[in-house]
């Protein structure tokens, strides 16, 4: 094989790993806006709701990274078992983030946590895997 014909299998390699990660993102940022107000969804309902069953961290970063200017209702994704995750990387978010939730009506244990069993967004209905 030629080098250039090296350098062009690896472009579009590089090319189509980087629609893939696009793709991903996207699949997320939707999944995130479909939570209707006064309703939560975990993390891992978020990934399996993008079609990206057991990436959950990957919500989290997609999330981190999202630009404000993105107007995500981030507030309403949290931890497994309906705790404020958000405050392991920015502790003025997740009194930020309590904040709001309760003016949509959330409602919290006495231990600090959503309770999921009043607020937990139904999950949508299954989506295609999205590709690695």
């Amino acid at each position: 094989m030629s080098p250039a014909r090296a350098n062009s299998s690896i472009t579009k390699r590089a090319s189509a790993k980087a629609a893939a990660a696009q793709e991903r993102v996207a699949a997320v940022l939707r999944a995130v806006r479909r939570i209707p107000r006064g309703r939560v969804a975990t993390y891992g309902d978020i990934a399996r709701a993008a079609g990206l069953p057991g990436r959950a961290r990957l919500v989290g970063r997609v999330l981190r990274e999202a630009p404000a200017s993105a107007a995500l209702p981030w507030h309403r994704v949290v931890g497994a078992g309906g705790h404020l995750s958000v405050g392991a990387f920015a502790p003025h978010a997740a009194l930020t983030q309590r904040l709001r939730l309760e003016r949509e009506g959330v409602r919290f244990t006495r231990g600090g946590r959503v309770d999921l069993r009043s607020h937990r967004a139904k999950p949508p209905r299954a989506r295609a895997s999205v590709a690695d």
